[in-house]
């Protein structure tokens, strides 16, 4: 039997990111989760993920992907380990701001973790990729990198640069059969939202199918792409998202 096949996910102890974590357990996989303050429900979702799948690696470590020294750290410790067949990068960092007054520092701090972070990670893990000739990339990105959202200038700036990092490094993997995609979810339903609780009812009802996402329904995904199924399909971008992208936002 073939051992299991290994992932590394960023941001994988909450929300989303322990969706797409229990998802890729479920299919087999064995998993390497970053986090960076949620140690408590990293180490609970391991241990659960090692009671219901044992014999397999589910392993936390710690990452500020704000800090570039730990994030280099991180990536020169990797040189030493078996080379991961797929990568996810969820973890993502939001600040709201109008495009005029937005504060440079923390645009850039929003750019280092969504972005560079990203650059880095994916730089020396897909050279391993390519020369084992396999391996699956997967950004979650943000309908906000397809159409415009007042107040999201930095979160949108840095999620279309993945967009567009995305699609270069599409066309120089492709022939080396690594897989590159960019899932660009909508409205999610986990602890992100919390601020905009009292807005909740209004922004579901321009959402075409009238309602937030699970975590679990963006997870689906990205285990399709982690998937042999998926091996034709590379450079795409799936919006996930109701029916936002597809909609006018004007309504009569």
């Amino acid at each position: 039997m073939a051992s299991p096949r290994r992932i590394l996910v960023t941001g994988g102890a909450r929300g989303l990111g322990r969706a797409v974590v229990s998802a890729l357990a479920a299919s087999g996989h064995s998993i390497v989760f970053t986090y960076n303050s949620s140690t408590e429900a990293a180490e609970t979702l391991a241990e659960e993920l090692r009671g219901s799948y044992p014999g397999r690696e589910f392993e936390t470590r710690r990452l500020d992907l704000s800090d570039r020294a730990s994030v280099d750290a991180f990536v020169e410790a990797l040189a030493d380990e078996e080379p991961f067949y797929g990568f996810v990068h969820n973890a993502g960092q939001s600040y709201d701001s109008l495009a005029a007054v937005m504060d440079q520092d923390r645009a850039e701090a929003v750019m280092q973790v969504n972005f560079w972070s990203l650059t880095r990670l994916a730089g020396a893990i897909v050279r391993r990729m390519t020369r084992a000739r396999v391996g699956r990339i997967v950004m979650i990105g943000s309908v906000t990198a397809l159409r415009g959202s007042v107040g999201n200038a930095a979160y949108a700036a840095s999620k279309s640069a993945l967009l567009g990092y995305m699609r270069t490094l599409t066309l120089e993997t492709a022939k080396r059969g690594v897989t590159v995609n960019y899932i660009a979810p909508g409205f999610i339903d986990t602890e992100m939202m919390a601020p905009y609780a009292d807005y909740r009812e209004k922004m579901e009802s321009q959402i075409p199918v009238g309602r937030f996402a699970a975590p679990e329904e963006i997870a689906a995904v990205a285990d399709f792409l982690m998937s042999p199924a998926s091996c034709y399909m590379t450079g795409a971008v799936l919006p996930v998202d109701g029916g936002l992208t597809a909609a006018i936002p004007v309504h009569r």
